[in-house]
């Protein structure tokens, strides 16, 4: 007896709705292509170069920073459309330039462009070698152990700090600032008179401090710094009188202080 083959009926709906759903989607790339080529070619939506009578690029926050290198960081969008600015890679260039720690750049409608940066905090300076000896130059460094040229007019009032150099990493010159932060926080209004904190050894720290008029050494350790100052303080008439011209002292004992020379 012959078999009979029923043929499967064929899925109209189905192929339907996937006809439809490739038409949308072709929609949906012509219509995005047609969004983008008018939002980068439509002159609305040109950034305007700083001369104009509407300057299209803001910025705040840059007080220290080279406002030239900033705006410069730029150059290449002037005349542009702003959706065309590669946001990411101008951050990144922004953030190589000295004095900026953190930047954030903000397109606004229809043509216009905000930069705000965040600049290094310094906490100290520090006198490092010129090469071959021809002399020394005065840097900042904040707290994160970089470096900072000084900006011209600056008045700042901070303690040297001596044991960093270019040549350490940033890691190690970290290391050095944090100690010295930790030390002048906690003798507070004690450390007033510190002109400068060797952190060569940061779990060592050795200050110059100006007692009475004299430039004195002080070997600090590692900590216990407002309590062991405070008791050199309170005994420095008497032990004056028993170490005679002594200019440095040791400090780390925390029931006896040591005249005599630096110690490691």
């Amino acid at each position: 007896m012959a078999r009979t083959i029923e043929k499967k009926p064929i899925r109209w709906r189905l192929w339907l709705n996937i006809a439809l759903g490739c038409v949308a989607l072709l929609v949906v790339m012509y219509t995005a292509r047609q969004v983008r080529r008018f939002a980068v070619t439509d002159p609305r939506f040109t950034l305007a170069s700083p001369g104009a009578r509407l300057p299209g690029l803001s910025s705040d926050g840059v007080v220290y920073a080279s406002v030239s290198r900033v705006m410069g960081t730029f150059n290449g969008d002037f005349g542009r459309s702003v959706f065309l600015m590669p946001i990411a890679e101008r951050r990144r260039r922004l953030l190589a330039i000295d004095w900026v720690e953190d930047a954030s750049i903000a397109r606004i409608w229809p043509n216009r462009v905000a930069v705000h940066i965040k600049e290094r905090t310094p906490v100290a300076f520090v006198n490092l070698p010129e090469p071959r000896g021809t002399g020394s130059r005065v840097l900042l460094i904040d707290g994160e152990g970089v470096l900072l040229e000084q900006p011209a007019h600056s008045h700042f009032t901070f303690p040297v700090l001596s044991g960093v150099s270019e040549e350490q990493s940033e890691i190690a010159r970290r290391q050095c600032v944090h100690a010295m932060l930790q030390l002048m926080d906690d003798l507070g209004g004690l450390g007033k008179d510190i002109s400068e904190v060797n952190a060569e050894t940061p779990d060592n720290l050795i200050v110059i401090m100006q007692i009475e008029g004299r430039a004195l050494e002080l070997v600090m350790g590692n900590r216990n710094y407002f309590r062991r100052l405070q008791n050199f303080l309170d005994h420095y008439p008497e032990i004056q009188r028993h170490s005679g011209n002594a200019r440095a002292f040791d400090l780390r004992l925390d029931d006896r202080v040591t005249a005599g020379a630096r110690t490691r």
